[in-house]
Formats: C-alpha cells, sequence, structure tokens
C-alpha cells in the first residue's frame, strides 16, 4: 500500500494528529471500474537554485534552462498499460517531483508503440500447418475410423488435434505393424539345436552366431532367430572352441553359513569363496586364477544354508544344463545325519511314493550309511527336498552333506576352499 503526503499551505500544527491519505481497499472497490488514481497538485514553487547537471549529460540532448521539470504525476501510472516495466536505476532516489538528469532523460522503457510488436500474417496460399498436422489431415481425410493415428497425450486442438474413434482391431487397423511371421515355424532354431547338441548353451550359441561362428551345411549363419532342419550339419569355428576353452568350471565345498545364489537373511553367497587364498594347495590344474573368471560364474544347483558338500560354479552354460536343465539325469548322493526311528514302510516310501507340493518325486535310492546316517542318491533337486522327504516319514535331520555329483567327487577338498575342474573330468 502507497501512503502519498500532501502538501499544502496551512498544515496542521499538530503533525501527529495529521492522518494520511490512503487509497480505497481493493476488495471494495467495484470490479467492473478501472482504479483511479489520484493526482496530487503542482508542487509550490521553489527557489532553490537548480541541480547541476552530471557530467553524463554531455553525451545527451540539450535541455532548455526554462522548461520546467515534467512533474511526478505526469509520468504514465505503472498500472496503465501492462507493458509497462520503468523502476528506477539503483542507487537513485525520486522524492516529490524531483528525478536525477540520468533518470529523467532516459526513454521509458514501457512505451507502447516502442514495444508492440505486429503479428506475422500468413502469406495467402502458403500451408502454414506442421508436419504432423499435414499428415494427420492426410490420414483422417482417407478414412475418419480407421486412418488416425494413435490419439496422443496432451493432444490440443490449436495443434490440429481432432478427436475421434480409434479402430483398435490390428487385423484391419493399417496403423498396427503386423507381426513378424516365421518363414518356417516347424524347424527348431539354430542356437536351441546347437544347445540339444551340447555343444553350447543356448546364450552362448547366440554369441557365436552373431560373430560369424557357426557354419550350417558349410555356409555361415550370423543371424539370430535362423531355423534349420533338424539333420543339418553345423559346424563351429576354432575361435569358438578357444572361446570356450577359456571359460571355467570350479568346485567348491561349501561351509555352514553360506548361500548357493544371491545374498539373503544377512548370510553371504558362497561366490565370496572363490579367492586365490581359497585355493586348495593340491589342486593338479595348473592355471592362474584371474578376475575374469568371475564374470559369469553361476552355480549349477544349490545347497541350503545348513548343508555342506560339493557345490558347482561354472561359466560353461553345457555344465550347468547337464546338471540342472529340465532333462537332467544326473546322479547327486548326500550323506544325511538323521534322528528318530524309521520303519521299513517308511524306508520304501523314502526310495519311491513321496509328494512334494502336489508333485510324485522320482525314485530315489535310500539306505543306511550307520546307525545314525543315510545315504540319498537322487536325480532331481527340489527346494529343501531332503529334509522336506525325512519330515514325511518322522525324521529330523541333523546335518546334510553332498559328495558326489554324477562321476566328480568331493574328495579331500577341505571346507571353504575349491579347486578347477580336470580337463578329463566329466559329470
Amino acid at each position: 500500500m502507497t501512503t502519498l503526503k500532501l502538501p499544502g499551505k496551512s498544515a496542521p500544527a499538530d503533525s501527529a494528529t495529521h492522518k494520511p491519505v490512503r487509497r480505497g481497499d481493493p476488495a471494495k472497490r467495484s470490479r467492473l471500474t478501472p482504479p483511479v488514481k489520484a493526482t496530487p497538485p503542482a508542487p509550490a514553487p521553489s527557489a532553490a537554485p537548480a541541480a547541476k547537471p552530471r557530467a553524463t549529460e554531455q553525451s545527451r540532448p540539450a535541455r532548455t534552462r526554462d522548461a520546467e521539470p515534467r512533474p511526478y504525476s505526469a509520468r504514465q501510472p505503472k498500472s496503465a498499460t501492462p507493458d509497462s516495466r520503468q523502476a528506477p536505476a539503483r542507487g537513485i532516489q525520486i522524492d516529490g517531483n524531483k528525478r536525477s538528469a540520468e533518470t529523467r532523460d532516459r526513454p521509458s522503457r514501457g512505451n507502447p508503440e516502442r514495444q508492440q510488436v505486429e503479428r506475422r500474417q500468413p502469406e495467402p496460399g502458403r500451408d502454414e500447418r506442421s508436419p504432423f498436422q499435414r499428415r494427420a489431415a492426410q490420414a483422417h481425410a482417407k478414412d475418419p475410423a480407421q486412418g488416425r493415428d494413435t490419439p496422443r497425450r496432451g493432444g490440443k486442438v490449436r495443434d490440429g488435434f481432432e478427436q475421434g474413434s480409434f479402430n483398435q482391431d490390428r487385423a484391419s487397423n493399417p496403423m498396427f505393424a503386423p507381426k513378424p511371421v516365421a518363414s518356417q515355424p516347424d524347424l527348431p532354431r539354430l542356437s536351441k539345436r546347437m544347445a540339444e547338441l551340447g555343444l553350447c548353451s543356448r546364450r552362448e550359441a547366440d554369441e557365436w552366431i552373431v560373430n560369424g561362428w557357426v557354419k550350417v551345411d558349410g555356409a555361415v549363419v550370423d543371424t539370430l532367430g535362423t531355423r534349420i532342419s533338424p539333420d543339418a550339419n553345423i559346424e563351429v569355428s576354432k575361435q569358438a572352441q578357444q572361446h570356450q576353452s577359456e571359460i571355467v568350471t570350479i568346485l567348491l565345498n561349501k561351509p555352514v553359513g553360506y548361500v548357493s545364489g544371491q545374498a539373503e537373511d544377512g548370510y553371504e553367497p558362497a561366490i565370496v569363496l572363490i579367492h586365490p587364498d581359497n585355493q586348495w594347495e593340491e589342486d593338479p590344474v595348473d592355471k592362474v586364477f584371474q578376475r575374469g573368471f568371475l564374470k559369469g560364474l553361476a552355480p549349477a544347483g544349490r545347497l541350503d544354508i545348513d548343508s555342506t558338500g560339493l557345490l558347482v560354479l561354472t561359466q560353461d552354460g553345457r555344465v550347468a544344463r547337464q546338471l540342472i536343465g529340465e532333462d537332467s539325469t544326473t546322479e547327486k548322493e548326500y550323506l544325511v545325519r538323521v534322528e528318530g526311528e524309521l520303519s521299513e514302510q517308511g524306508m520304501r516310501k523314502l526310495n519311491h511314493g513321496l509328494t512334494l507340493d502336489g508333485v510324485e518325486l522320482k525314485p530315489a535310492k535310500v539306505s543306511w550309511q550307520n546307525e545314525d546316517q543315510l545315504r540319498f542318491v537322487l536325480r532331481e533337486g527340489r527346494k529343501r527336498q531332503i529334509r522336506r522327504m525325512c519330515e514325511l516319514v518322522g525324521l529330523h535331520v541333523v546335518g546334510l552333506k553332498r559328495v558326489r555329483i554324477g562321476s566328480v567327487t568331493l574328495g579331500k577338498l577341505p571346507p571353504g576352499q575349491w579347486r578347477y575342474l580336470r580337463q578329463g573330468e566329466r559329470f
């Protein structure tokens, strides 16, 4: 709120009782009529000499001495035009109707004639629409129902957006791209066929195909998703064989307190034990450990936190497929220490006849190893399978140790240490 002092000839003696004149409350003023700003009367002539112009006055147009200074009320009000943004320069004070020469001689920045910009008028016969608007208009002219593109979010009428129905039928709407159709859907893909033959994993097969390391019937195939005949002759180049020889498979004697896969519930994964300091001193494989061996190294199978024994970690997709594939038949041998009594009928159920999660288990080989220890040989590996099997026949598992996978045994490998899979070893 601005307070204006009204100078007069007969000012009251008591200035404390004098009340300043204030504007009307904007909230009580009618919105239909523009605000009227009071104009103070012209000040009384002063006998004080005019202020001496500054040195900067020499570079500006000369003014006559007889010209009267423009009164403060004659200035254009700040709210008169929306473009007026004139403000006094920093450090210059305005007192009543007196302004400094620098501010007084500067042209008004809020001059409507100076700031008004004429709108560019479109040329007659010229299409001012954007390319998107032209394409949308052409498509809509062909078929209002099917020719429209999918409505964009935030479409505006001013941008050429026209609301209308959209045909969502992929068969009749040309805006939908047709799905790719396999040329011969009954034939297997090359990567899948290579995995079935045991050449490599499907992931490795995709990498080899892209690199041009695979030949089918003498011709190089470098396109993913290529389908081939089941009887086709597949050849792998020496580069692929060399790449495959560089990948490793590691055997670890997992101790209690480590999980097989990702860390969970504060327990570390078993892969943290794969370190040069933990390599078995009697490892027959003469290979220097490299950090690249940890890339893509994953467990092929699992052991519970409370279980110990042989755990396989490999970069070879063939090994992983052989051990944990859907059609895997590799035997896994366990020594299980139990508590409780086992009847003859319970022993028969352990060998065959139990069901977990509504699925009948495959036949197993279960026998007594000694008075309190059982020997399990399984061809499948469900989650906590042995512990749950023992609970179904009234036994409690105290300790569990895996000692063999296929033809690879744990042997003398100490707990917490690891070794490489020898070149002649096969699961």
